[in-house]
């Protein structure tokens, strides 16, 4: 059995087992990382043989941390997380990106809310095997604010200039702050992939994780982004976005993602509460002013980013073309009309 996993900013760590009654045996390490002393290696291949062959990720990284927290040695770019997640992957038991093929989507333009209602169908149809795990990019035609799954309504927005913005109020699935949305304002796209693909992680190594391929394809665009724990993507003139995560019971995680384009700062200031305390210390004071970190640091139109970050993905991974489903866009709908656009939903936490 051969496993392998990349520690985030770190090393590779890569190993070759067997099982053998239900316990492992015959475990060797291996990766690009440094370890001191040499012997702490077999310490660690010695540790591990024997752990039953249902161990989770976390029962496996604390006995990796029996050797690597020893005051005597030293890993660099390798942790006990790490091991514990590649012998995992060995075991059949965490996938990583080389064992999917994304489903792409760019599309339809629908009502930001469908878009929301479709973060709950679509990871219905990964975990019950009709579609696969899928990356698929949202374009708007309408006017909204999506607060998180826990925000209260009246903390977070202004209700009367909402209404004197024409816009509406829809609450989402998973955590997380509000978007502020108006089409081609921003740049958000929702990830389902199997939970197996986090498996080992924390919330925020899974963050992390979820958003390293986004971090390179900025930078291939001259956008020098990070990841800033818990759930935000910065640049070097701010932050740029943020993500969003929730974990389902059916074995699949939703993980998406909001970057402002070109936001104008004003309306949002009006309409959203908390964006006031988050701006007063960015200097937007004039309605002029326009929160576009994307469009001024790229150049680009949007619709030319969105391309080049699905062109990153064709060449990073295994990919395929995709659309949403009429039985899907159906079922969206449904869910709109009976839970997203119903108060008790919306107003579930006042």
């Amino acid at each position: 059995m051969h496993g392998e996993y990349k520690v985030p900013g770190g090393k590779l760590v890569v190993v070759d087992m067997e099982v053998s009654d239900g316990r492992l045996s015959d475990v060797h390490l291996a990766g690009d990382f440094f370890l001191e002393p040499d012997s702490a290696l077999a310490d660690l291949d010695a540790a591990l043989t024997g752990q039953p062959e249902s161990a989770s990720a976390a029962d496996l990284a604390a006995v990796a941390a029996t050797v690597l927290d020893r005051p005597d040695v030293h890993p660099f770019g390798l942790t006990a997380e790490g091991v514990g997640i590649a012998v995992r992957r060995a075991l059949g038991r965490a996938i990583s990106w080389d064992d999917l093929t994304l489903e792409l989507v760019h599309g339809p333009t629908l009502h930001p809310a469908m878009h929301v209602a479709l973060d709950e169908v679509l990871p219905a149809e990964v975990a019950a095997g009709r579609r696969g795990p899928t990356l698929r990019f949202w374009e708007w035609d309408a006017p909204l604010v999506v607060i998180g799954s826990f925000q209260s309504v009246r903390n977070e927005v202004d209700e009367e200039a909402l209404e004197r913005y024409g816009m509406s109020v829809v609450r989402r699935v998973s955590g997380g702050g509000a978007m502020f949305m108006e089409a081609g304002n921003c740049i958000t796209y929702s990830l389902v992939v199997p939970t197996s693909l986090v498996e080992g992680l924390s919330f925020e190594q899974s963050y992390a994780f979820l958003d390293a391929w986004v971090l390179d394809a900025l930078k291939e665009i001259g956008v020098n982004a990070r990841y800033v724990p818990l759930n935000d993507i910065a640049s070097d003139v701010g932050k740029i976005g943020g993500a969003a995560q929730k974990r389902f019971a059916n074995g699949v995680v939703l993980h998406h993602v909001t970057m402002s384009y070109d936001i104008d700062a004003q309306k949002m200031l009006d309409v959203l509460r908390i964006g006031r305390e988050k701006l007063s210390d960015k200097g937007v004071r004039s309605a002029a002013k326009r929160v576009d970190p994307m469009r001024s640091q790229t150049g680009m139109a949007r619709e030319a980013i969105i391309s080049a970050f699905l062109d990153h993905l064709r060449l990073r991974y295994s990919t395929v073309e995709s659309g949403i489903r009429p039985e899907e866009l159906e079922a969206a709908q449904r869910l709109v009309d009976e839970k997203f656009t119903d108060e008790k939903w919306t107003y579930r936490v006042p």
